[in-house]
């Protein structure tokens, strides 16, 4: 990874705490704290994942009783592990607000038992501060650590550390782009409310971030970035090819923030990254591996119109495979192509392997196409396709029709008569890109 991203990589393995992430650090620490009046009747808290596996598995460990207010939406699997570590789990609220509202006011006024904040009690701050120590003793030479944000106990408690006993060390901050509470809250001077939209990093997805973990760390944070989804994706694929690593979407943002080269001023630096978590879902793996495919350019979809007579399809696979790209799926649509009536509509999925891969270049060895001269065509349209693609104008030569097929843009058709030509740029310095010549489907074939 230190040559992908051209920094001196050492990444903290916070998953490989017994439950999956560094909550376990503030929760034990919380509940040592505690006075033996207080582990008797035990404690609550508000949770739908790692905060409460943390609780609960300490809990168990040390005696005192735990209950858990989890909304509708909690995995199954958490519940059940919670369950497993004998917690009390309450299932209640459709969000972690309702949840936190119903254990502070049936459980913690009623019953009497104490209320643990998942990243805002000051015992919570101080035990997840103990990875900053852990990582100051391991490299000594660090320059910077790179900490995932949410509710901001993680950092708050870092940063202290960081600035007390290594003041020169950068602290850097990553939070994704749809909940931007800490950088909201830097430019407010406070802790302010903002939108949380559904992300890859759901961990991360804190709408106001903790007052305590605020006042803490407003003053020690030296860079606040954010990360998009594309980027979250791409992180957590790069940890499974590279480092052989699963992390969950909030557990690789901080790699997401290196790899998208949203902290430039790291480069050549030794940098610290803390994986914070590993608890994620297996179908949500799988989403996320995909979403990486297509950010990274190797995973794509298309629509082409080809001749649905005997050897259409036939040769339109042969001319993806010439480029060297692999089908995944392919669909035919005969029906929706108005006058077209012998001809089919083909929605392609493909996959490339790419063998050379750095954070921001891609190449690929093989046979391009040879420079054509550059003639303005006519009338135009854009196909369907999924990914990050966006529409290009620009002028190709006048040929027979053709589907330029971007990884990193558009699609776009000229509507003249037989060949479609599907160039499959990879990125090369973000400059230059490889196309591949797709040779003649149909005679009477016609692409849209």
């Amino acid at each position: 990874m230190s040559k992908a991203t051209g920094s001196r990589i050492f990444f903290k393995h916070e998953w490989e705490q017994r439950t999956g992430s560094f909550k376990e650090r503030g929760a034990r620490n919380a509940l040592m704290s505690m006075s033996d009046a207080q582990k008797k009747k035990g404690v609550v808290a508000a949770s739908a994942g790692n905060h409460a596996l943390a609780l609960a598995y300490h809990g168990a460990k040390l005696g005192i009783p735990v209950t858990v207010i989890m909304p509708s939406i909690a995995p199954l699997t958490k519940i059940t592990k919670c369950r497993d570590l004998q917690a009390r789990v309450i299932l209640h609220g459709a969000t972690i607000a309702d949840a936190a509202k119903y254990g502070k006011e049936e459980y913690e006024k009623k019953e009497g038992l104490k209320y643990i904040n998942g990243f805002d009690d000051f015992e919570i701050i101080s035990g997840a501060g103990s990875m900053a120590l852990e990582i100051l003793e391991d490299v000594k030479d660090v320059d910077a650590i790179v900490i995932p944000v949410g509710g901001a106990g993680l950092i708050a408690g870092c940063a202290l550390a960081i600035k007390t006993l290594k003041p020169d060390c950068l602290v850097v901050g990553v939070e994704a782009d749809r909940c931007q509470s800490m950088s909201a809250a830097l430019k407010a001077g406070k802790p302010t409310l903002v939108p949380s939209g559904a992300t890859l990093a759901d961990g991360l997805a804190v709408p106001t971030v903790g007052p305590r973990s605020f006042e803490t760390c407003k003053d020690l944070i030296d860079v606040m970035v954010s990360v998009s989804e594309r980027d979250i994706a791409t992180a957590l694929l790069r940890l499974v090819e590279l480092e052989k690593l699963v992390q969950e979407g909030a557990g690789a943002s901080g790699l997401a923030g290196i790899l998208a080269n949203k902290i430039p001023q790291l480069k050549g630096k030794t940098v610290a990254v803390a994986l914070c978590g590993g608890n994620i879902d297996t179908s949500t793996l799988g989403y996320c591996i995909e979403r990486g495919l297509v950010a990274d350019g190797r995973l794509i979809k298309f629509e082409a119109v080809v001749s649905d007579r005997p050897g259409g399809i036939a040769g339109l696979c042969g001319i993806i495979a010439e480029a060297g790209a692999s089908i995944k799926h392919m669909t035919h649509d005969r029906a929706r192509l108005g006058e077209e009536s012998h001809s089919v509509l083909v929605t392609v999925e493909c996959a490339l392997n790419l063998l050379d891969r750095t954070s921001t270049e891609i190449t690929r060895i093989s046979p391009c196409l040879s420079a054509l001269p550059m003639v303005p065509f006519g009338k135009h349209r854009t196909c369907h396709t999924s990914g990050w693609l966006r529409k290009l104008s620009c002028s190709w030569p006048q040929l027979p029709p053709c589907v330029w097929l971007w990884l990193s843009g558009p699609v776009v058709i000229t509507p003249h008569t037989p060949l479609v030509a599907i160039a499959l740029p990879t990125i090369m310095s973000y400059t230059s890109a490889m196309v591949f010549a797709l040779k003649t489907v149909s005679k009477s074939s016609r692409v849209s």
